[in-house]
């Protein structure tokens, strides 16, 4: 760096003239000592010397001008863009030449910001004009939670003009607990311009180097209120269908021992008509209370309780309580699930007792193990039979259907919650190439908790 103490320094310009003006110089000394010492009339000597004095000067000043020139206007050109204005363009005599081909660049290098400053543009127009088309409410807020940045749709849910929402408080504006990263991500709320439930998206951002939040607010009550009619009308319909089958068998079979008892001369075998009656009422009775049972089971789910569980251990206790057909456990490797033991137990009891029904149709066998998953960070739990393998229906999942006689509808559905309550998946699909099929529960190693056991991390480190 340059100090006080350095004194002032020549500009380029000037350099370049000093450097013209010494380059001159030896022809101008030796033609100035030639004319001194030559016989020549004092006023031709003096006219020469002031000649080639004027000359030597002129020619320096011009290689100043032709350097400085192109300087000036490359320097334009470039203070013109750092003001986005890209319309101005350098003359270009050859492109062969160093500085033509920097002129040339430099106006590439124009009509490419120009072409980027004009998308940029239509980006950000296209970005407002969504913004104040949707109906979602979209705010933005600096780092002292005061507002900066609010759509058409955030003024009326506010109830009051951009103008006099900007620079408020999240406090002032009713947004504060809407706006803390632990509030959930569905709220029941009201605003001036409208309540209900909304959901509620919050994200960061920087602007200018300091760090804003963004929060979205979209009104989800009207498709909740369907999605909750739709559950009635499926809950509704399932209900009633069970509800009607075994009601109008009750209901015949009531019928006729009410005639059966009214008659004044009853058959020799009445009573175990009457026996076989009730009977069969006590059976549709026992299947509404268990169809009622499992229902409630299935709505009362609790949130898993998480804390370790040996998974071997676990896949051992499961299999040996299947009694009916071979179960063979296929290990895989030592690892510790954070789980909640008796979800994931009953997970693997109901697709483990589904697998041997099915081979006990064929008399085979089957399987039950685990392996790492497909994506790293992921563990595989398989179930898989050599039975008939999957009817051809969309319905496997769908709360209360079966295929089996005695079935309630209830055990996959069940299932399938608890992987999902877990950050995992369940699916069921017939096997490749053979018979048989094939429940696959996956879970997420890094959200689940899944860790290597002690000795799996003795074997890493040696």
């Amino acid at each position: 760096m340059t100090g006080p103490a350095d004194g002032p320094r020549l500009g380029h310009e000037h350099r370049v003239l000093l450097l013209a003006l010494l380059a001159g110089a030896p022809g101008v000394l030796v033609s100035a000592a030639v004319l001194l010492t030559g016989d020549f009339v004092p006023s031709l000597r003096w006219g020469l010397i002031g000649l080639v004095v004027g000359v030597w000067f002129g020619a320096a000043s011009a290689v100043r001008s032709s350097v400085a020139r192109p300087l000036q206007t490359l320097a334009n050109l470039l203070a013109a863009m750092r003001e986005e204005d890209f319309s101005f363009r350098a003359r270009v005599s050859s492109r062969e030449d160093a500085l033509g081909g920097a002129m040339a660049e430099v106006n590439a290098l124009a009509a490419t910001l120009r072409a980027q400053r004009l998308g940029a543009l239509e980006a950000t127009a296209l970005l407002r004009k969504v913004m104040e088309e949707i109906e979602v409410a979209v705010f933005a807020f600096d780092g002292e939670d005061r507002l900066r940045l609010a759509n058409r749709f955030g003024e009326r849910l506010l109830g009051r003009p951009v103008e006099q929402l900007l620079g408020r408080r999240a406090e002032e504006l009713g947004l504060a607990e809407v706006l803390r990263p632990e509030a959930p991500a569905v709220i029941e709320a009201a605003f001036p311009g409208g309540s209900g439930r909304w959901e509620a998206r919050r994200g960061t951002f920087r602007q200018g180097g300091l760090v804003h939040r963004l929060l979205v607010l979209a009104n989800v009550s009207r498709a909740l209120r369907e999605e909750e009619r739709q559950a009635w009308q499926r809950l509704i319909r399932v209900l009633g269908h069970e509800l009607n089958n075994s009601l109008a068998a009750i209901r015949s079979i009531a019928q006729s021992l009410e005639a059966l008892l009214v008659r004044s001369e009853r058959p020799a075998d009445w009573e175990s008509d009457a026996a076989r009656g009730l009977g069969v009422i006590a059976a549709r009775s026992d299947a509404l209370s268990r169809f009622t049972d499992a229902y409630a089971r299935l709505a009362r789910l609790p949130p898993p309780q998480r804390r370790d569980l040996a998974l071997r251990e676990m896949v051992r206790r499961v299999a040996q309580l299947e009694s009916r057909v071979r179960v063979e456990v296929q290990e895989g490797p030592d690892l510790t699930l954070r789980a909640d033991p008796d979800q994931i137990e009953q997970l693997l009891i109901n697709l483990l007792r589904n697998a041997a029904d099915a081979a006990l149709e064929t008399g085979g066998g089957v399987r039950i193990g685990w392996r790492s998953g497909p994506s790293p960070g992921s563990l595989e739990l398989f179930v898989e039979d050599d039975g008939p393998g999957l009817p051809p229906t969309a319905n496997l999942f769908v709360p209360f259907f079966t295929t089996k006689p005695n079935g309630t509808g209830v055990g996959l559905v069940l299932a399938r919650q608890i992987a999902e309550s877990h950050d995992g998946s369940l699916s069921l699909m017939n096997r490749d190439g053979t018979a048989g099929c094939r429940a696959t529960l996956r879970l997420p190693l890094a959200r689940a908790g899944l860790r290597p056991s002690n000795q799996d991390v003795e074997d890493a480190a040696t």
